[in-house]
Order: C-alpha cells, then sequence, then structure tokens
C-alpha cells in the first residue's frame, strides 16, 4: 500500500478548510437621500438550512457605501477589532436579514455601526438596522439624511448587485429551493 508523504498530508489539511462549499450572497440597500449600500457575504453551505445565522457562522462579509453612485467607504469583517460592533442577523430561509427590532436583539443589524451609528472610525463606513431607522455612518458620524423605515426588508440575492441597487434582483426566493418550473 503506497503511504502518502507527510507533507503532502500536511498541505492536504492545510488546505482542507478552503474545500467547504460555500454560499456567496449579495444585497444592495436603498436608504433615503440616495444614499445605497451594496454588500457580498459567504457562509458555509451546511448553514444555508439553519433557522437565523450570524455575524459568527459567516466567512467573509464586506459592504461598501454611496451616495448618489460615489463611493463613500467600505467596511469587511476582517478589519473588526475588540470594540468594533458587529452584530448581524441572517435568515437563510427566506434570504432575508432581520430588521426592526431593538439593537443587539434578534432583529437588528450592526454591521461597524452601534445604535447611535457613529462608531464606524474616521475614515469609516458601517450600517445599522435597529427600531429607530436603518441608517449608515460615515467617518463617524451618524447619516440622519440616510434613514429609512427600520421595518424595510433588507433582502439577499445570489445575482450580482450594483451601487444604484437598479440590478439587483431582490427577492425572497432562492434558485436552490424554487423548483424547476
Amino acid at each position: 500500500m503506497p503511504r502518502i508523504p507527510a507533507l503532502c498530508t500536511a498541505l492536504i489539511a492545510a488546505f482542507a478548510p478552503a474545500c467547504v462549499a460555500a454560499a456567496n450572497l449579495n444585497f444592495c440597500w436603498t436608504g433615503a437621500g440616495g444614499y445605497t449600500m451594496t454588500g457580498r457575504m459567504q457562509l458555509p453551505d451546511a448553514r444555508m438550512n439553519a433557522p437565523v445565522v450570524t455575524q459568527d457562522d459567516v466567512t467573509r462579509f464586506k459592504i461598501s457605501g454611496y451616495h448618489n453612485g460615489k463611493f463613500l467607504g467600505a467596511w469587511d469583517m476582517t478589519q473588526a477589532a475588540a470594540r468594533t460592533t458587529w452584530h448581524m442577523r441572517f435568515d437563510p430561509q427566506r434570504m432575508t436579514f432581520l430588521t426592526g427590532g431593538s439593537f443587539q436583539g434578534p432583529h437588528s443589524q450592526g454591521w461597524n455601526a452601534n445604535g447611535d451609528v457613529v462608531d464606524c472610525g474616521t475614515p469609516g463606513f458601517g450600517f445599522n438596522s435597529g427600531n429607530y431607522a436603518q441608517d449608515i455612518c460615515v467617518n463617524g458620524t451618524y447619516i440622519q439624511a440616510s434613514s429609512i423605515d427600520p421595518a424595510t426588508p433588507l433582502v439577499a440575492t445570489f445575482s450580482p448587485v450594483t451601487p444604484d441597487c437598479s440590478a439587483a434582483n431582490l427577492t425572497s426566493k432562492s434558485p436552490i429551493r424554487e423548483s424547476g418550473d
């Protein structure tokens, strides 16, 4: 029986996590006053059947903010530090982020922005959805003009999205859950 050299075994073990199948999801948020945000997240396929996915489940997460199409800033979960707000709740069955609840509850989001939407750093960009509004933070400043109703659905898709959210396929249906019709 042939033996696999130790180096080959070590390489296989080192790269095994990279072989885990993952779902790549996109989303696009339209705020008030010409503010938009695009995002992309990745999570293991096995988590697509979970009732709720949190920030602890995702393997990649990045958001980028725009005002009237002009880039404002971005945030990536790899930038999270001890004092960074990083609170994410996602329902993969409905392909929606849970919105409209009290901050840091089961129906809120804090992506580099806390409930006051002022802790995104300088330079920095962040998004918050609590019980008051969905809105953004730019360079440590709450952008009140971006605020929309807190219960506005925020839907993910497998389709590409654009900064103006015009090319986003924002439905709650997932191609992996639809039957062949």
